[in-house]
């Protein structure tokens, strides 16, 4: 096993477990504040982690503007102490009022939603005005994804100058992720960012020319971060999120970010059905099965090892050196996906020094939380 997943004594660690080690956590926030320059140009995403100790360890790291993806991801960030919330997802049907109530809930926190058609964005600005509360929108930009947002252009700009024109509402900005760019050449990937920013800063200086204020721009993806953080642009906030923990997609992805996974599973051998055969129990309930099967997990000390077949709450491994182990025996498995894996579980064991000294809740795994 690695040096640096060592656990003195496992036997509290119940199995498939999320086990989060605690230094290379500190190791990668520290990392993603180097890359970025300083702390004021950071706002990662919580999707990653959703838990409130790894918020308020960024919190204390000075890190004070935040990303999120649902409600109880904004409530567990605001109840960690976050006071800058930008919840990048446009807002339909009964989210419109749950935006309203956590405003009111958390009157100290600057919150912050997206937006990309006129029609929500009119349902928004008239709870709000209701209310008499404000809200913080930031235009949705497609760079290439086509999942949500407009492209750069007239029409966007149109809807720009109607949030900036809407009572209730505040124009917040500009959102581009850029979830596409998946480029393993650190070339290519650069060039396709630049194509991403380029169009968007150009809109961004139209509307600054016209009399509307562009406070932010918040930009990028976990792959994108280090290539986003050489712009200068002084509205410019990076919005990394995997990286806090990592995983293997994003190690093979991406080899010039330097980032250990830092969240790994636990799992034990229950059978060894033949000579060259592990049954783990790591099936699809315990890790992400977004990736192809087969390439849902990396086992550092099984390397070659093939993942022959996963169901719900089995792993079976074909590997020459199946010989070596016993049911009862433990491996440490690194997922490839690690957002979705966090989400499959009630609490991580968190180790430190070798020692499992406590568990972190994922508490917004959920989607409600109270809001």
């Amino acid at each position: 096993m690695s040096d640096r997943y060592q656990i003195s004594d496992s036997s509290s660690i119940i199995s498939p477990g999320l086990v989060v080690f605690e230094e290379l956590v500190d190791e990668n926030i520290q990392k993603m504040i180097d890359i970025a320059g300083s702390v004021e140009r950071l706002r990662p995403h919580c999707k990653t982690h959703k838990m409130s100790e790894v918020a308020r360890k960024q919190l204390a790291a000075g890190i004070t503007k935040h990303k999120a993806a649902t409600f109880a991801e904004a409530e567990m960030l605001a109840d960690a102490g976050a006071e800058d919330i930008f919840l990048a997802y446009n807002l339909v049907g009964p989210n419109i009022e749950r935006a309203v109530k956590f405003v009111k809930t958390y009157p100290t926190v600057t919150f912050s939603v997206t937006a990309d058609h006129e029609r929500p964005l009119a349902q928004l600005s008239e709870a709000f005005s209701k209310a008499g509360l404000s809200i913080d929108v930031l235009l949705d930009v497609d760079t290439g994804l086509h999942r949500t947002g407009l492209e750069a252009g007239t029409e966007a700009e149109a809807l720009y100058k109607q949030i900036a024109d809407s009572p209730g509402i505040q124009a917040g900005g500009l959102h581009l992720y850029d979830g596409q760019n998946h480029q393993t050449d650190l070339t290519e990937r650069t060039a396709a960012v630049k194509a991403c920013w380029d169009p968007a800063i150009a809109m961004k200086k139209k509307l600054v020319a016209a009399g509307y204020d562009v406070p932010r721009i918040v930009a990028g993806g976990t792959g994108s971060f280090p290539i986003f953080a050489q712009f200068n642009d002084p509205a410019l906030e990076l919005s990394p999120g995997t990286c806090v923990f990592n995983d293997s997609g994003y190690s093979n992805m991406f080899p010039d970010m330097k980032f250990t996974p830092a969240a790994v599973m636990l799992t034990r051998v229950i059978s060894r059905p033949t000579a060259d055969r592990l049954t783990l129990d790591l099936g699809t309930k315990g890790a992400a099965s977004d990736p192809p099967a087969g390439k849902r997990l990396f086992f550092p000390e099984l390397p070659d090892s093939e993942h022959v077949l996963q169901n719900e709450e089995h792993l079976v491994l074909q590997t020459n050196k199946a010989k070596n182990y016993q049911p009862g025996d433990e491996l440490i498995a690194i997922p490839t996906h690690i957002c979705p894996t966090s989400a499959l579980h009630k609490s991580a064991y968190v180790v430190r020094d070798g020692e499992v000294v406590a568990q972190w809740n994922v508490i917004a795994r959920d989607r409600c939380l109270t809001i």
